[in-house]
Parts: structure tokens; sequence; C-alpha cells
């Protein structure tokens, strides 16, 4: 699996990650540092991904070929991983360039630090709203996925499709889950206890 950056991805769009082998004499003349082929490999990115980050200042070459084409070192990398984490994890481009570039901003460590602490503390808190959701959100579908199975071999035509939460067969399995209650359209949970004259 390989990492689009926002916006860049799309129906039709197909992204080459095959790079040209190279000869020894190439191999031997870059000891140490990456072409932009090993960078979306190593980091499971798409070379126009890659590209991209280098072109909006967020990667920065160590050094060019004398074909032109670009080298990174493993800071480069190492940054690379960083950033398509935070990526992954829904931060915006700008987001991430203004962590990348607090430091530089800085007029001294003391600011420098006092900033990322701050900046990164309110990361961490966004990333555990959303790990939360994640967590709650995975597992109401696991329990959708194991008992719609129930529903599989449904030949029903009685309680199909406006009776479903009649349906002893979903029932016997328990309490149904939210993710199965809505894409039935069964009856939400503060519902489902009341008498049927009642809904």
């Amino acid at each position: 699996m390989t990492r689009d950056p926002e916006g860049m991805g799309g129906a039709g769009v197909t992204t080459c990650n095959v790079v040209a082998e190279e000869s020894a004499e190439a191999r031997e003349g870059r000891s140490g540092l990456y072409t932009t082929g090993d960078m979306a490999r190593l980091t499971g990115n798409t070379l126009r991904t890659v590209r991209f980050y280098e072109e909006a200042g967020v990667l920065r070459p160590a050094r060019r070929t004398e074909g032109g084409h670009r080298l990174f070192d493993d800071r480069e990398l190492e940054r690379l991983k960083l950033v398509s984490d935070m990526r992954e994890a829904g931060m915006s481009l700008e987001d991430v360039r203004s962590l990348l570039e607090l430091k530089e901003r800085a007029k001294s460590g003391g600011e420098a630090a006092k900033t990322a602490t701050a900046a990164l503390g309110e990361l961490l808190g966004s990333l555990r709203t959303k790990l939360e959701v994640l967590t709650r959100l995975s597992t109401d579908i696991e329990q959708t996925v194991a008992q719609a199975e129930a529903c599989s071999g449904c030949a029903e035509t009685e309680l199909f499709p406006k009776r479903c939460n009649e349906c002893q067969k979903l029932l016997i399995r328990g309490p149904v889950p939210r993710g199965l209650r809505v894409l039935w359209g069964m009856p939400a949970e503060s519902d489902a206890a009341k008498p049927l004259e009642e809904r």
C-alpha cells in the first residue's frame, strides 16, 4: 500500500513507482544516500508524494547527481517517515510544516522547547481523541460484521426489509450494534426497549 498526499490522488490516476536499475558505479557514487525511489519504497509512499514534499520544502535533498537526480540522507528519510505518519493521522501539510520549522523560527533554545512542548501537547491531545473514536468505531464495525453474518442467508419476505428488528436470528446474538441498526434502518437502542406500539 502506498501513500499519496491529500488532493493528489484520484480516479484514473496511476502513479508509477518503478525505478530504473542503477549501475554499480552509480550506487557507489551515492553511498549512504537515497534516491527519490528509495525514499518512496522505504516509507510506503509514492514517487509523486516524495517529489511533492520536496517541492513543498518539507524534504531537502543533500545533493544532486550529475544527472540532476535528488539524493537524500538518513535524516531526511527519518523526517519523511515522521511526516508520513503525521499526515496519515490527519494533520494538514501546513500544520506539519509549522512543526518542522518551529525551531528555525525560535530565537533561543528555551523558546523553541516551549513552543514545541505546547504544539506537541496539543497534537497529542488530538491524537488521543482520534484514537478513542477509532477504537470505538473499530469495535462497532467488528460487532456489526459478526452480527450481519446472520443475515447472509436471509430469504425472509415477511420481516425484510421493514421489520428486521423482530428477526430472531439477529436478536439471538444479543444487542444489535449501532452500525447494523443504522445500516438496516432499525430502531435506535433507546427505542428498542419500548413496546412496538410505542415506537
